[in-house]
């Protein structure tokens, strides 16, 4: 089986950062593409950031510029460093990747999701 584990979480105020950490485990052959996406109280799941495996990236317009995705293919992990963060940021963060196993040529598989609030 295989699961993706999120970190990093929490409560800041407005303009600071916060770093979210996502490590896929399990019976792995490969990781494909990795990403972020969000979902805020009444809104729709919105892609975040997106990172291939040579590292080419893709972000949501609201977040050019503050937020960072990346990657360490050998741990098998994805990150999302978010600063100057905004109100309008608070939602609750999944990880996604595309994963190959022993048994499926790849997969999607999903975070359980980690609380991000932005608050003064």
């Amino acid at each position: 089986q295989v699961q993706l584990v999120e970190s990093g979480g929490g409560l800041v105020q407005p303009g600071e950062s916060l770093r979210l950490s996502c490590a896929a485990s399990g019976s792995i052959l490969s990781v494909n593409a990795m990403g972020w996406y969000r979902q805020a109280p009444g809104k729709q799941l919105e892609m975040v950031a997106s990172i291939t495996t040579n590292g080419r990236t893709n972000y949501a317009d609201s977040v050019k510029g503050r937020f960072t995705i990346s990657r360490d293919n050998a741990k098998n992990t994805v990150y999302l460093q978010m600063n100057s963060l905004k109100p309008e940021d608070t939602a609750v963060y999944f990880c996604h990747a595309g994963i190959a196993t022993r048994w499926v040529p790849e997969d999607n598989y999903w975070g359980q999701g980690t609380q991000v609030t932005v608050s003064s």
